[in-house]
C-alpha cells in the first residue's frame, strides 16, 4: 500500500503563486542552554530528488548524517548561518533565531523568489515569505533545511564538548537535561552558556 504521507507541492504553497525559486528555511537550537542557534536555507533541485527527507527530529543520527551529505551534493543551493551566544543574550532567542534565518537566506548563492519557513513566525526578508506550521514534516525543502541545521549544530556541540569538557555537550547538545543541569551546578557556567536563560542565570547569581 502506498504511503499516505505526502509533501506539500512547494510551488502551490502560495495562493498568489508565481514562477521562481523557492527556499525552505528551518532552525535548530532554540531550546538549549548553550551554544548558538543555527538556521539553514535550501533550494532543492527538482531534477535531483532526495528520498527520505523528513523532520530531522524523527530521523536517526546516522540517517541525518547521510542526508546531510546528500543535500549538500544534490540541492540547487544551500546556506547555513548562526546567531552567537552573545547575540542570543543581547536580543533574546526569538530575535536571534530570526537573525540567523535572515543570514541563511541572504547567504544563498541563488536568491529565491519565495521563502517557506517552518513554524508560525517569519523573519523580515526582501522577498515574499510564508510560515508553515509543521513545515519540516510536510515541505521537502524545509525538511532539508531542518536536517542541515540539526546536523551542523550537533557537530558544533561536539566541538564544544572538546573545548569545555565535563559538561557533556556531545551527548545532550546543550539542552537542559538532568546531566547538563548537574554539570552546570557543579562547574558553573562556561563561555558557551546563554547567560539570559534561567538555569544559567540562577547559577551566575549564586554567591
Amino acid at each position: 500500500m502506498p504511503s499516505r504521507r505526502r509533501f506539500k507541492p512547494e510551488q502551490l504553497a502560495f495562493t498568489w503563486d508565481a514562477p521562481g525559486l523557492v527556499a525552505g528555511v528551518d532552525e535548530a537550537g532554540r531550546g538549549p542552554l548553550a551554544g548558538p542557534v543555527v538556521a539553514a536555507a535550501v533550494i532543492l533541485d527538482e531534477l535531483k530528488p532526495i528520498r527520505g527527507l523528513a523532520d530531522s527530529k524523527v530521523i536517526t543520527p546516522l540517517r541525518r548524517a547521510r542526508l546531510f551529505d546528500e543535500i549538500l551534493g544534490r540541492a540547487l543551493c544551500h546556506s547555513i548561518a548562526l546567531a552567537s551566544v552573545e547575540e542570543i543574550d543581547e536580543m533574546n532567542i526569538l530575535q536571534a533565531t530570526m537573525l540567523a534565518m535572515r543570514r541563511a537566506v541572504s547567504g544563498l548563492r541563488l536568491p529565491p523568489h519565495r521563502v517557506l519557513v517552518d513554524g508560525n513566525r517569519i523573519p523580515a526578508l526582501p522577498m515574499p515569505a510564508q510560515a508553515i506550521v509543521r513545515g519540516d514534516a510536510t515541505v521537502a525543502s524545509i525538511s532539508a533545511a531542518s536536517i542541515l541545521a540539526k546536523v551542523y549544530r550537533d557537530r558544533l556541540c561536539d566541538e564544544l564538548d572538546q573545548a569545555h569538557p565535563g559538561y557533556g555537550f556531545a551527548s545532550h547538545k546543550g539542552y537542559p537535561t538532568q546531566e547538563h543541569l548537574r554539570a552546570l551546578d557543579e562547574h558553573g557556567a562556561c563561555a558557551a552558556h546563554r547567560r539570559t536563560f534561567a538555569p544559567v542565570r540562577n547559577v551566575l547569581k549564586r554567591p
